[in-house]
């Protein structure tokens, strides 16, 4: 669990907020005693809160500075409006909460939701801009989801990063869960929210696809993928934007750069498995982490897939 604060005093809430996400202005409605409580759990460039309000009560926000999304789990919150835009949200329901430029306010009647905050180059880092367009962070476009399918996957990955990376001290702490979480997260957001982002390449990106581009890029990812990159730091060592260095995967090798990083990170993660001594504690799952894989089930996939067995029958094949 992450830090908690919790408290009964408006002004108190009041003053954590502003401190510790953006100022606010609060309004109660009711003489009924307040209850707030926030569970912080950062991780990089994104947080992953849960919030519970235990009374009914009118926000008014400044500009967040970040993406900011909510996830309804009980309670309502209505009346939410940015740029003129109001709706209301109920139970099993996620939205953009506001713009990172952009004021906003509403009220909440007795809430409990997840508030998902997300640094806004995070999504540039998945994603490409136009050829001689000004350089400029994706924008989510709507304030719901395309779909309700897509807004609950969007859900259960928030909850699984929180309830299970978040909580296990050997997947938080490991130095490439700290790139591969977010990513995640924010290659989610994208496929879940309507977005500025360019994904298609241009005639451009097409014409720059060379196998030679793929190589220089093979290459770095062998040689860094030890390290925190993104697929945007691939793009800049080879030269070439996103939208070419992914048309050169999907043409050239039938996957995506990230794809070929997870295969790579995989390798290194088996030949950890074959070298280690089960008998010292060493775990499958603190190895796997250690290679930026944080959910054993899916890196148990993968394992299996690549090498025809379970990763735990590779650590324990010396085992008394």
């Amino acid at each position: 669990m992450g830090l908690v604060f919790t408290s009964n005093d408006l002004d108190e809430i009041q003053e954590f907020i502003c401190a510790d996400y953006t100022p606010v202005r609060l309004k109660a409605h009711s003489q009924d005693q307040y209850q707030m409580q926030i569970i912080r759990n950062p991780l990089g460039p994104i947080r992953l809160d849960l919030v519970g309000w235990c009374f009914e009560v009118d926000y008014a926000f400044n500009p967040p500075g970040s993406i900011v999304l909510a996830g309804v789990e009980s309670g309502t919150i209505s009346h939410s409006e940015t740029e003129g835009v109001q709706d209301s949200y109920g139970p099993g329901e996620v939205f953009l909460v506001a713009q990172p430029d952009r004021p906003y306010a509403g009220r909440m009647c007795h809430a409990h939701f997840s508030f998902t905050v997300l640094e806004p180059a995070l999504l540039s880092q998945v994603a490409g801009t136009a050829p001689g367009r000004t350089e400029a962070p994706v924008r989510l476009t709507s304030y719901r989801p395309i779909s309700p399918a897509a807004g609950q996957h969007l859900l259960r990955t928030i909850t699984y990063l929180r309830d299970h990376v978040l909580t296990n001290p050997t997947l938080r702490d490991a130095p490439l869960i700290a790139s591969t979480a977010p990513q995640l997260l924010a290659a989610t957001v994208l496929a879940t929210f309507p977005n500025t982002a360019l994904l298609d390449p241009t005639i451009e990106d097409r014409h720059d696809t060379h196998p030679a581009t793929l190589r220089r890029a093979m290459a770095f990812i062998d040689d860094y993928a030890h390290c925190e990159i993104s697929v945007a730091d691939i793009a800049a060592a080879v030269h070439v934007t996103i939208r070419t260095l992914q048309y050169a995967f999907r043409r050239h090798r039938g996957t995506t750069p990230m794809g070929y990083l997870r295969q790579v990170r995989l390798h290194h993660a088996h030949r950890e498995l074959l070298a280690a001594d089960p008998t010292t504690g060493v775990t499958v799952t603190e190895i796997a982490a250690r290679w930026g894989f944080f959910h054993p089930g899916r890196f148990a996939h993968y394992h299996r897939h690549a090498y025809g067995h379970p990763p735990s029958r590779t650590l324990l094949r010396h085992a008394p």
